[in-house]
């Protein structure tokens, strides 16, 4: 049975974010992608692919285990910091994956904190390093809390049991 947010004034339970490390998942990629404003994700459209590629203004970035644990120690802290509760986080090595509640909060706001704090946190160790993010991400309501036990498990577990790269 489906339980409806315990939040007052139609606020969700939580919201799922996730966004790329940079020139890792390009518009038009194989793997489908995403455009804003739009709800479904695109075919693959190899042109937009080279287009995007040639338009770079730094090299693709992939965390390494190091900086995966950097990213998710900065986003537990800052959660701490601002109140919000933190249901599940993982760093990948082209993504970051976050499932959070906060009230009152655009899921827009947290994620460009989360990722500002781990640019911060990142460019100690690459000081000479422009870009780690791709614009923007995806910010998912959670207005189940069936659907939050799921991404829960998703995020912490299901991608390793998919064979996907740490």
């Amino acid at each position: 049975m489906k339980m409806p947010s315990p939040f007052n004034s139609g606020e969700p339970v939580a919201y799922f974010l996730t966004w790329t490390t940079y020139g890792t998942w390009l518009p038009g990629d194989e793997r489908g992608w995403n455009r804003k404003g739009e709800p479904e994700p695109l075919p693959p459209t190899p042109l937009f692919v080279e287009m995007a590629r040639s338009e770079m203004k730094d090299t693709p970035f992939f965390l390494s285990v190091e900086a995966r644990l950097l990213v998710e120690q900065t986003i537990r802290q800052h959660c701490v910091f601002r109140g919000w509760a933190l249901h599940a986080v993982n760093a990948r090595s082209n993504h970051v994956h976050v499932v959070v509640s906060a009230k009152r909060h655009s899921p827009e706001t947290m994620c460009k904190q989360f990722k500002a704090w781990c640019t911060r946190r990142l460019k100690d160790s690459q000081p000479d390093r422009t870009r780690f993010w791709t614009e923007g991400g995806s910010c998912r309501w959670i207005n189940q809390d069936d659907e939050l036990a799921s991404l829960m498990i998703y995020v912490l577990e299901a991608q390793d049991r998919k064979g996907t790269s740490p």
